[in-house]
């Protein structure tokens, strides 16, 4: 997850819910970074945390034993921190990204297999394929990058007009989702650079997710829309239906059936949506940090868990929370 999110909590304050509104509360929860957290990424089955924080670097916690599992510390400079950090899908990888370099570590050995530079303009969010093979990158002068690991080939994918605030990749490298200021978010094959979709906003774009399954994706905006798209058509799915003017999304999941979605935002707000109608289902709080100005969180990444009967959230306050989903049955 890119610090690009975490500041969007800025945003959000002329957003906050009104104090008499009710938020279902975490069933439990894990302390994993003492004085919060910088950015965060969830493996897709909520099994690993990734996170990089001010006074402890970064931070691998294995979420079954609760215990941490690695710390690891990037060459960074004096004046730069890892801001944006993903975790591979099959979990054998994990990518950790400063403004100019970026440290791809082996999740099962916690050894650093590779450590790059960038020599231009600076790295805005990250991505990681399956083995560690590619990993996909969005810059600010509006450029997304894609490089095979393995074999040195390099992609720029040019589309862009303006800086590029998020991206994502698909689990086998092939294809790729990416939102800019420019207003525009682009799925497209990392084989060929060629545009498959393009998904237009009203705003900048500023989330984007696959499903891993190849079914969906998911763009947002700094506005009022989020939508849900098929990607073998482009047609749209769902439009996510909330009242607010302005809704900001820092986090998105789907679950692996395809039926849903969970959302985190920078009120400490964690949605549940069905996929179909785009119809809210559920909404719960993650806590903030004690004695944090303003008294807030901004929700850094969320997965399903359990066999979809919970979601994980991490959080800028530093915690892990779980959250109990209702039955299915009592959605319809």
């Amino acid at each position: 997850m890119s610090i690009f999110r975490t500041f969007l909590y800025l945003l959000s304050l002329c957003l906050v819910v009104a104090c008499s509104e009710q938020h279902e509360q975490s069933t439990a929860r894990y302390e994993h970074a003492a004085k919060g957290a910088f950015a965060c990424a969830l493996s897709h089955d909520g099994k690993y945390s990734l996170i990089s924080s001010i006074h402890h670097g970064v931070a691998l916690w294995d979420n079954q034993q609760q215990v941490l599992k690695y710390q690891w510390f990037q060459q960074q400079a004096q004046d730069s921190l890892v801001h944006t950090v993903a975790i591979s899908y099959d979990n054998s990888h994990a990518v950790t990204a400063e403004k100019s370099t970026f440290a791809v570590w082996n999740i099962t050995t916690g050894n650093n297999t590779g450590y790059y530079k960038i020599h231009a303009s600076t790295i805005r969010d990250i991505a990681i394929s399956n083995q560690g093979r590619s990993v996909l990158y969005g810059r600010a002068d509006g450029v997304v990058v894609y490089l095979d690991l393995e074999s040195g080939r390099r992609i720029e994918f040019l589309g862009h007009q303006e800086k590029v605030n998020v991206v994502d990749l698909s689990p086998n490298g092939h294809y790729a989702i990416s939102g800019s200021n420019d207003y525009v978010a682009y799925f497209w094959d990392t084989r060929t650079g060629q545009v498959i979709h393009r998904f237009n906003h009203p705003s900048r774009v500023t989330q984007v997710a696959l499903d891993p399954q190849g079914r969906y994706a998911f763009t947002a905006d700094s506005m009022k829309q989020a939508n849900v798209w098929q990607l073998t058509t482009g047609d749209l799915v769902s439009k996510l239906a909330y009242i607010a003017r302005q809704k900001i999304f820092t986090a998105v999941r789907f679950n692996d059936e395809g039926t849903l979605i969970a959302t985190g935002s920078p009120n400490r707000l964690v949605d549940l949506w069905q996929l179909e109608s785009g119809k809210k289902l559920q909404t719960w709080q993650v806590i903030p940090r004690e004695g944090s100005r303003p008294k807030s969180a901004v929700v850094l990444d969320v997965a399903f868990t359990d066999n979809n009967q919970a979601l994980l959230t991490e959080s800028s306050s530093g915690f892990a929370e779980s959250f109990n989903l209702r039955e299915s049955n009592e959605y319809n």
